[in-house]
């Protein structure tokens, strides 16, 4: 799957994001400090944001673009997008969000079973649970499995696990590699965790007051600082 971003331009409070990029998609990290235009991106990406000017297309379709205008609305893009909070509906329980996932793309090609997805995130426990009775893992692997369920050509996900310590965000990390392996979804993922990137990523964006100062492997923007820690190569401005 490929991702153009020919001479996009997004006016921000501070920036604007500006990149031209063509990135094939597998599991690509974004990365960058905090206000680098990270969700910005994703929210473009996922039809959230119009760019003033450019194009954002994926694999062949144009997304949105200026020249000639044109935009195709969120729901329309077979773009799955999960958030730090996962924005669980918390009056359905959990087989209600699943099922709304399952029926939001009537017209996907449903090579993704519900089963499948409840036996690979484990959730099968938690199907009749309200959901504030579940646990900020828990939360976070029923989103992406609703996420799944919408079988999007395309998964976003703005930073899931940086609101999860560390042991739990060692557990749930198994579960993004087994969307990258076993569904073999595209993901875009945006952290500012190096050891993140490290275990799920083969490419990596980095960003810096919407602009791109580096891409490559993970092997080749980031040195061994310690056990798990990792340094980029390439300073920031």
């Amino acid at each position: 799957m490929e991702l153009h971003l020919d001479q996009v331009r997004l006016p921000l409070d501070a920036f604007a994001l500006e990149l031209d990029l063509r990135l094939t998609l597998s599991a690509t990290a974004v990365f960058g400090a905090s206000g680098a235009g990270k969700t910005a991106l994703l929210e473009l990406l996922a039809g959230l944001r119009r760019p003033a000017s450019g194009a954002v297309s994926l694999d062949g379709q144009v997304l949105a673009g200026s020249a000639p205008k044109k935009f195709v609305p969120p729901h329309r893009r077979r773009i799955g997008y999960v958030r730090q909070d996962g924005a669980l509906f918390p009056h359905l329980n959990v087989r209600q969000n699943l099922r709304y996932g399952f029926n939001l793309n009537k017209a996907a090609p449903r090579c993704v079973g519900l089963e499948k997805v409840i036996e690979v995130m484990e959730i099968g426990p938690l199907l009749d649970r309200a959901i504030h009775f579940l646990s900020a893992g828990e939360r976070q692997r029923v989103a992406l499995a609703r996420s799944l369920l919408a079988e999007p050509r395309l998964l976003l996900l703005d930073e899931p696990l940086a609101s999860l310590d560390q042991p739990l965000k060692t557990r749930l990390l198994p579960y993004l590699q087994r969307i990258r392996d076993d569904f073999e979804t595209p993901l875009v993922y945006v952290t500012h965790d190096s050891a993140d990137i490290m275990s799920l990523c083969d490419e990596v964006v980095v960003l810096d007051r919407g602009r791109c100062i580096a891409r490559g492997t993970p092997d080749e923007l980031f040195i061994t600082a310690s056990e798990a820690r990792y340094t980029l190569r390439v300073p920031t401005p």
